[in-house]
């Protein structure tokens, strides 16, 4: 009798799938609070639990996150957060260890700000004594593979003091995600599952099949800032699964794993889709509104809507902003779809999306008188 085990076939999992992927998802939630200093529109858990924290805890999930990125981050799907912590915690720290550090030297940094760095398809013969020699032969080490631009020397110095104790690194991650999952992520988790799970199922009504990557990112994103490096990023993966997202606000956020992309959007029920999901429908107005209720993003809108199509330079002296400050209202104002963008000569051009403003006013015409 043939062995059932070895007859079993794996099917190949499609080039293109939505799915709730809880472990990821949370991972994102928590990296989102690493940027609440620096994006408007992030969802209000993002806001609340970024003002909730130390100083002190705020620089260990930038640590976990950033510095140990290539073991916190799962290739695989786990069907809840602390089934996934549950394995990281069981597995071998040196293992662990060895992994990030052979993620690291596969790495080809990219030439330029608009290319993705690639992967080696095996890790390179490494003499690992003399990288780990110190704090600076690991930082010279980091730098050959990802660009000085692209390394926090304060942060990976810190890392390294894990990085040669492996017990010790392994249970400051693990300590620290089951921390976060206690205190602030497992309440949200469950307010929110059934929402998301709505989406999921909304998303999953559409046919991929016929889609290029880029053409179904289009679809499930609508405008997509800097366009060119998610191609570039898109065309170097295998597998893309869509995740939507209750905290991620107008913006995409991605984690890539291998042969694996998975990109994160804000939920919601995509166009065309008949799918009865109130509260999705109210998240999206929320996005919608959040990026409308700031005096200095109206007056963009306005200026750029009297003025016609504005470099962000001549927003910035027009309205006398600074330009963190221009930078950060105009990647909300683009990535909720009220700007379009465009670069050329090497400045960014803005212009007036008068279509989506018509689509908010109806969406919320729509969501409280009905249609």
């Amino acid at each position: 009798m043939p062995n059932p085990v070895q007859d079993l076939v794996v099917p190949e999992p499609p080039p293109i799938a939505v799915s709730l992927e809880p472990a990821q998802n949370a991972l994102e939630s928590l990296w989102l609070l690493i940027d609440a200093n620096t994006k408007t529109g992030l969802g209000d858990w993002v806001v609340r639990t970024a003002a909730a924290l130390t100083p002190k805890e705020r620089e260990i999930n930038g640590l976990v996150l950033v510095g140990f990125y290539y073991i916190v981050i799962p290739g695989q799907s786990w069907s809840d957060f602390p089934a996934y912590l549950n394995h990281l915690a069981a597995r071998d720290p040196v293992a662990l260890r060895d992994e990030i550090l052979e993620s690291y030297a596969q790495i080809i940094p990219p030439k330029n700000d608009d290319e993705c760095p690639d992967m080696l398809p095996e890790p390179p013969s490494v003499d690992w004594e003399a990288v780990l020699e110190s704090a600076d032969t690991y930082l010279d080490f980091l730098h050959e593979h990802f660009g000085t631009v692209n390394i926090d020397d304060d942060l990976e110095t810190k890392a390294y003091s894990y990085i040669i104790d492996p017990p010790a690194m392994q249970e400051m991650i693990v300590s620290h995600l089951r921390n976060m999952w206690d205190r602030f992520l497992a309440y949200e988790w469950a307010q929110t599952e059934p929402m998301l799970r709505d989406a999921v199922s909304a998303f999953q009504q559409i046919d991929f099949s016929t889609m290029s990557k880029l053409e179904a990112l289009r679809l499930v994103a609508g405008q997509i800032p800097d366009e060119k490096k998610w191609a570039a990023s898109l065309e170097q993966t295998e597998h893309v699964i869509f995740c939507p997202s209750a905290h991620v606000g107008p913006y995409l956020g991605a984690f890539r794993s291998r042969d694996t992309l998975r990109i994160f959007f804000g939920a919601r029920i995509p166009n065309g889709v008949q799918f009865h999901a109130p509260d999705l429908n109210r998240a999206e107005i929320a996005v919608r509104l959040n990026a409308l209720a700031d005096d200095t993003r109206l007056r963009i809108l306005k200026w750029i809507s009297e003025a016609g199509e504005q470099r962000s330079q001549d927003i910035m002296q027009g309205l006398d902003l600074s330009q963190s400050a221009a930078s950060r209202h105009l990647k909300q104002l683009s990535a909720t779809g009220y700007l379009f963008e465009r670069r050329s000569g090497g400045a960014k051009y803005y212009k007036l999306n008068p279509g989506r403003v018509r689509d908010t006013l109806q969406a919320i015409a729509t969501f409280l008188l009905g249609s």
